[in-house]
């Protein structure tokens, strides 16, 4: 009987990082969104998706700083 290994994805940060921002613009092609399926490693997806969502907070914020102190 043979032992199932986990799969090891290859997917680096910087190309989850990558990934994540797109999908915040909302323009993925499908081939891409595959490949991205299936070499991202989801640990980083989460971890990219919180600090995409901290960055647009914090870009939110100075926004509406600017506009209020105007």
């Amino acid at each position: 009987m043979e032992e199932s290994k986990p799969h090891r994805r290859k997917g680096s940060f910087l190309a989850t990082m990558k990934a994540v921002f797109w999908s915040f613009f909302g323009v993925r092609k499908r081939r891409d969104y595959e490949q991205d399926a299936a070499n991202l490693n989801p640990v980083h997806v989460i971890i990219a998706g919180l600090i995409g969502v901290a960055l647009f907070i914090g870009v939110l914020m100075l926004a509406v700083r600017f506009a209020v102190s105007q």
